[in-house]
Parts: C-alpha cells; sequence; structure tokens
C-alpha cells in the first residue's frame, strides 16, 4: 500500500461518512449521564477498582505466550455471537453485529482492504471472556496506568476505590515513566485492545495494528491527555486511531446486517491477511 494511498485515507476519514446519513446524530453516542443501560456504571466500578499496574503487568505476562486457542479469525467473531458489551452506553447487540457494522460504514466509505478487515476484528480481542475473564478486564475504555489518573477518565471518581490511588510513586504525572518513553512502551488498562494487538500485530499493517491497540483509549485519543509521556512517532499513530474511532463509534444502530450475505466477502478478506487459524 503506497503513502500516498495511506495519505489520502487519513485526510477522507475526517469527513467522508456518508453512513452517518442513516443513523442518529453523533450528540447521541457515549452519553453516560443518561445511563440507558444500568450496567454501565456498574462495569466501571469494578474496571476502576480492579486494573491496576500490578494487575496489569500479570495480565501481558500471562497471555503473552498465547497459548489458549488455536482457531481462525471467522470463528472467533461467531464466538461473539454470545456477548453482549456491558460499558457499551450505546448498543445492546451482539459483538458481532458491532463487527460487521463498523467494517461495512469503512467499506462504503472507499477505504483500503486492510483498512477494512481492521473494523471487522478491531474489538475480537473480547474473545478474552471465553478464557473465563470478566467483563472488567475486557470491555470498556483503556487508560494509562503506573501514573497519575486523569479526571477526564469515564466515571474517573471510582478510582478513589483502585489501590494505585493511595500510592504517591503511582499518582504523579509521569508515574514509572520518563517524559517522552512513547506510547508503545505505557502500560494501559488490560483488556481486549491490547490483547489482540499482540495476536495479530504480526499480520496486518501497522496502521491496523495503531488502530485495534488504541481504539478504546479515549482519554489520550480524544480528551489529548497523558501527552507528556508520547514521542514524535505517537502523532502519526493517534492520526490513525483517530481516523478510525468515527467508524467505531458512529456505525452503531439497531439495523442488523445480513451476516450470511456478507460472510463470503469477509472470509475472502480474512484469507488475505490472516492463515486459516492462529494462536491466540
Amino acid at each position: 500500500m503506497s503513502q500516498a494511498i495511506h495519505s489520502q485515507s487519513v485526510a477522507e476519514a475526517g469527513d467522508q461518512h456518508s453512513f452517518l446519513s442513516n443513523i442518529k446524530g453523533a450528540d447521541g453516542f457515549r452519553n453516560y449521564a443518561a445511563e440507558a443501560r444500568s450496567s454501565v456504571k456498574d462495569f466501571y466500578r469494578l474496571n476502576h477498582r480492579h486494573q491496576t499496574l500490578e494487575f496489569v503487568l500479570a495480565k501481558e505476562a500471562e497471555y503473552a505466550p498465547k497459548n489458549r486457542a488455536r482457531m481462525g479469525i471467522w470463528e472467533a467473531l461467531e464466538h461473539l455471537n454470545a456477548l453482549v458489551d456491558d460499558s457499551d452506553p450505546d448498543l445492546g447487540l451482539p459483538q458481532i453485529v458491532h463487527a460487521l457494522q463498523t467494517a461495512e460504514a469503512i467499506r462504503q466509505d472507499g477505504h483500503p482492504r486492510w483498512f477494512i478487515l481492521a473494523g471487522l476484528i478491531h474489538d475480537l480481542g473480547k474473545v478474552l471472556t471465553l478464557f473465563g475473564e470478566p467483563q472488567w478486564a475486557v470491555v470498556g475504555d483503556t487508560n494509562p496506568v503506573g501514573c497519575a489518573f486523569s479526571d477526564k477518565i469515564v466515571y474517573s471518581e471510582f478510582f478513589m476505590d483502585n489501590p494505585d490511588y493511595g500510592n504517591p510513586m503511582l499518582q504523579t504525572p509521569g508515574g514509572i515513566y520518563k517524559e517522552g518513553c512513547g506510547l508503545d512502551n505505557v502500560h494501559l488498562s488490560w483488556g481486549h485492545d491490547e490483547y489482540l494487538y499482540q495476536v495479530v500485530k504480526d499480520y496486518l499493517p501497522r496502521e491496523a495494528s495503531w488502530m485495534i491497540r488504541y481504539h478504546s483509549c479515549y482519554v489520550v485519543h480524544r480528551e489529548g491527555e497523558y501527552a507528556h509521556l508520547m514521542n514524535g512517532r505517537d502523532d502519526e499513530t493517534l492520526r490513525w486511531v483517530r481516523a478510525f474511532n468515527p467508524y467505531d463509534l458512529y456505525s452503531k444502530c439497531e439495523v442488523e446486517p445480513e451476516v450470511e450475505a456478507l460472510k463470503p466477502f469477509y472470509q475472502e478478506l480474512i484469507a488475505e491477511y490472516f492463515p486459516e487459524k492462529i494462536n491466540w
């Protein structure tokens, strides 16, 4: 894929969202004050209490061997039929629906095939629930750990129950990190983003990998927090994450895609980048 096409895709992603004309206004998304689903607040109470630096480091080490399962990409997608994300205030449908809504919105706007694939698989890390992980360790927004919690994180008041909140060494702006260390050296709260990134990073263009790894880190890519930890390369990283984000967020609607009709196209797309089965 040429750099010219890459640049064009980024430029167009900011203003070319024809799919938006068919869904509710942007103000209707990520409305946590409305509490449309009562599970959301309860989810973040648990998430912010338990996502400590120690917990994150332990999970990173636990899943690094990628020895939990061996399965194909579409097989993993089908497993998501049983999962409804407790952290999502916008949609109460199975995750495979969201995966296809996202991918189809990207496809409709004419982006490269790897971009469409990133949209299809971006939430596949939620198969962590198959391995017994509770939803607070799988879904929801992510945030840096090992340094001060930003008050711009969703339901930030719940961090008062997190043991790291009482550790002065972990509550300075830099915490355990050096200024300018770069996002790839910052530990984020554990969940499907980091897990899937580690599973698929060797198969995809780096831009797709960045989208997957940071798409839930709204406090960074939307709120602009933790800039002191970033380096020069992170500007490019976040441009791609922000190009992807509108498709992830605004494609959500109650109209379900026709899975069987779309399946041949996406199976062919998957086969361009992935072997029949991969390690999870």
